[in-house]
């Protein structure tokens, strides 16, 4: 049986829509750079348990709560990355959309101290939504 990697155990334990159970897993000064050319009202860098509130508060606002990651596949890289592909979806403007993205988490002594967010934002798939009558 393949033992999970534990940096893979430590991913599992986040969620984003409730930032404050992941403060045992997020460095103090923990990283979270996100820039997507859609959103420049979210662009930057986001520090620390704070900051990470931050930035997921801002996406759940700005998506009518609609913002949900979907992981599609986990992979560690050596004893300190991993690159996580996910389809996010969400409604923006809307428009339901799914976006394929990479996340790079930075994993160090059990705690996550940088995170890189890149969207795919050119091929995003984008639907009108229907009116309601």
């Amino acid at each position: 049986m393949d033992k999970e990697h534990p940096n893979i155990a430590i991913l599992k334990k986040f969620d984003p829509r409730n930032i404050a159970t992941a403060a045992h897993i997020l460095a103090k000064d923990a990283e979270f750079h996100f820039f997507n050319p859609l959103l420049p009202e979210i662009k930057g860098t986001y520090v620390g348990l704070e900051g990470f509130r931050d930035f997921f508060q801002k996406m759940g606002e700005i998506s009518h709560r609609s913002f949900n990651v979907n992981p599609v596949s986990i992979t560690p890289v050596g004893d300190e990355l991993v690159v996580v592909h996910s389809k996010n979806t969400m409604i923006l403007e809307d428009r339901e959309m799914e976006v394929d993205a990479v996340i790079v988490w930075r994993i160090v002594n059990g705690k996550i101290t940088e995170v890189w967010d890149i969207p795919s934002v050119h091929t995003a798939r984008v639907m009108e939504l229907e009116a309601v009558t």
